[in-house]
């Protein structure tokens, strides 16, 4: 009886700091508020104002448009866009003013695309482009950009994109062509002695391969160019044309959307190709955790991907809080570089919408986009900006992932894409005669420029 009496003694205050951790827990929880709200700090990042409070006045209205055709997909930048300004919303939105988002997809069509932009503009009533991702958008609506005095935040694909003929586009990207040269410097590193590069075949290659040829030339490695019409119907075909092409000390370079360029490699592990030549390289779109995955531990460390954006599973605070906003995402690929492209570009546009006061007119917005310099953020290795400058390349410096069981992981460091591209180089002389573009005093994300 004693025993007993004690073991039901011992119970009561157990039972009283138990239900004391549950009470606390939960108050936590309740006055935790939100995703994304909080306190900006370097270490912690929030949505917007981070108040934790809907956003009920006016909306503003901003859009996108994008690819999205079988074998090229590239909705998941303005569907990540669409769940950070979601968050945004939730957190105060721009000073009380909700974004209302419209996201339009297109199939390469031009004339389809020149009415989409003219459908935000004038039917949608937007004041402003995050988010663009499309083949043709840029060399379709430039002028028509430039006629509206649209300053678009985009994922860059087409010359247009980065200031060739247009001023009023900057991609947080550095599109097929310059993550290509990346891609090709990596081989190059590598100590192959030839270079077969294949790309999908859509408006552009011609564009997109002087990029690789000019960094494979001034370093004196052959290159031969191939296309291939997306969706793959023949893996192993391509696969096997590609290693022949570049031969036991070659390398393949690949420049294709995640899904595409998994078929060639899978195909490639298939026939036992893997090692039969000296590198393997890919431009952006293969920094996901979803090819790593699907690739399995053959690949680890002998292929190399261009990432011009961070990886996936980074610790600074933007990766953080774009993991945890990619869970309620639509998103075909996962985590990777596209989703990230869509953060990157709506966190940006937030900064700059809190960045300026009402009215939020499109001549206002747009003059507020433009504005933006030496914008930072863990995502990238240099400073984003715009800037009315003739060429918009502000990202030019990354780093080479490679997998390591189904995770991408760095391989090397941060590190300048080639002035060998005569377009790099003309971006880094219009940094240099604009030095505060990347430096001083970093960009406010929260208002009060």
């Amino acid at each position: 009886m004693r025993f007993r009496r004690a073991t039901f003694a011992l119970a009561i205050p157990v039972a009283i700091v138990a239900a004391a951790v549950l009470a606390t827990a939960a108050s936590s929880r309740s006055t935790a508020g939100p995703i994304g709200s909080g306190k900006q700090t370097k270490t912690n990042s929030v949505c917007g104002l981070g108040t934790g409070k809907k956003a009920t006045g006016s909306p503003i209205r901003l859009g996108a448009i994008a690819t999205k055709q079988p074998g090229t997909d590239f909705t998941d930048i303005p569907n990540m866009a669409a769940a950070y300004f979601k968050c945004v919303n939730a957190n105060g939105g721009i000073n009380g003013h909700p974004i209302k988002y419209f996201i339009e997809t297109e199939q390469t069509d031009p004339a389809q695309i020149a009415a989409l932009a003219r459908k935000l503009v004038s039917n949608d009533k937007v004041v402003g482009l995050v988010g663009n991702t499309s083949i043709l958008d840029c060399s379709i609506n430039h002028k028509f950009y430039e006629q509206k005095h649209l300053y678009v935040i985009a994922s860059g694909i087409a010359p247009e994109c980065y200031g060739k003929g247009d001023t009023n586009i900057s991609s947080v990207n550095m599109g097929p062509r310059y993550s290509s040269d990346g891609a090709v410097q990596y081989v190059i590193r590598a100590g192959v002695n030839k270079i077969a590069f294949d790309q999908s075949n859509v408006p552009g290659t011609g564009y997109i391969a002087a990029g690789p040829s000019a960094i494979a030339n001034a370093a004196k490695v052959p290159i031969q160019h191939f296309t291939d019409t997306v969706p793959i119907q023949d893996a192993n075909s391509v696969a096997l044309k590609l290693v022949q092409a570049a031969g036991p000390n070659g390398g393949v370079v690949l420049n294709f959307t995640p899904d595409q360029a998994l078929l060639i490699l899978q195909a490639a592990q298939k026939q036992g190709l893997t090692t039969k030549v000296k590198a393997w390289g890919c431009s952006t779109p293969c920094n996901s955790d979803f090819v790593a995955a699907a690739l399995g531990t053959p690949w680890d460390g002998i292929f190399g991907v261009n990432a011009e954006l961070n990886l996936p599973s980074a610790k600074g605070p933007d990766s953080t809080l774009y993991r945890t906003l990619a869970k309620s995402a639509t998103l075909a690929f996962g985590l990777g570089s596209f989703s990230q492209m869509g953060f990157t570009e709506a966190r940006i546009a937030t900064a700059a919408l809190l960045n300026m006061k009402a009215p939020y007119t499109l001549a206002r917005v747009n003059q507020a986009f433009a504005a933006v310099r030496n914008f930072k953020t863990d995502i990238l290795c240099s400073p984003w900006y715009f800037g009315k400058v003739p060429v918009h390349i502000a990202n030019n410096v990354d780093r080479t992932v490679t997998p390591d069981h189904g995770k991408m992981v760095v391989k090397e460091p941060c590190f300048k894409i080639s002035a060998a591209d005569p377009d790099i180089a003309a971006a880094r002389a219009v940094e240099k005669k604009n030095p505060q573009l990347t430096s001083g005093k970093a960009y406010p994300l929260q208002g009060g420029k």
